[in-house]
């Protein structure tokens, strides 16, 4: 499950990490096991837009928003499980994953951002299903908040989202789903859903193949 930096809020909200927290163990006593990574969101943005007008390399505004992330990864793992580490590695992520069905991440390394981290761990995980809280209600034709005639699409493939998204990757960028994630999934086959983040309990909708936000196959 990745979960946006904007649907946490800025500073995170005690109220929306709460409910991401009940969600994840109502299905963790389920028996589903839960990979969590954790976007920094407009936090990270804020110190990619300084790091940006000091001078510092594209490498280093990555860096800084890394970081970002994995303080907002460390809360919600303080509230999962009273950890207060995170890991740093897919390795990490795996080996906790394995110990405890539950594991929460930040960001991994420049150059990418966490939409492609929850990739690589579902293929990895050998995952059925990754589910994305954004900010927006799934994927539409368009940018919505550019293009007024822009429709939201209830199913789509990741060719036809690559198609809608294209653009690549660059600090900070702010996109439904990364380009670079986009082209992961294309490969692993991964089914992804996409929906708005601000209800956390859509996440148990998603796992349970009712409607919500858009599937993308």
């Amino acid at each position: 499950m990745r979960i946006g930096g904007s649907v946490l809020g800025s500073p995170p909200s005690a109220k929306v990490v709460d409910a991401y927290a009940d969600v994840v163990s109502e299905l963790n006593r389920e028996g589903h096991s839960l990979g969590v990574v954790v976007g920094g969101g407009p936090a990270s943005r804020d110190y990619i837009k300084s790091a940006r007008q000091m001078g510092l390399s594209p490498y280093q505004q990555d860096t800084i928003a890394i970081h970002v992330s994995r303080l907002n990864a460390r809360l919600v793992a303080m509230k999962l499980g009273g950890v207060s580490s995170v890991p740093t590695s897919i390795d990490g992520m795996l080996q906790r994953l394995a110990r405890n069905r539950v594991a929460v991440m930040g960001g991994l390394r420049p150059g990418i951002t966490t939409d492609t981290v929850a990739s690589i761990v579902a293929q990895r995980w050998n995952a059925n299903l990754i589910i994305k809280a954004s900010d927006m209600d799934g994927v539409y034709t368009a940018d919505p908040r550019v293009d007024r005639n822009a429709r939201k699409l209830d199913r789509t493939s990741y060719e036809r989202m690559k198609q809608i998204l294209g653009g690549t990757h660059k600090p900070g960028i702010h996109s439904i789903v990364d380009p670079i994630a986009v082209d992961q999934l294309l490969a692993s086959r991964i089914k992804l859903v996409v929906f708005n983040g601000s209800e956390p309990r859509g996440v148990l909708k998603a796992v349970r193949g009712e409607k919500i936000g858009t599937l993308v196959t």
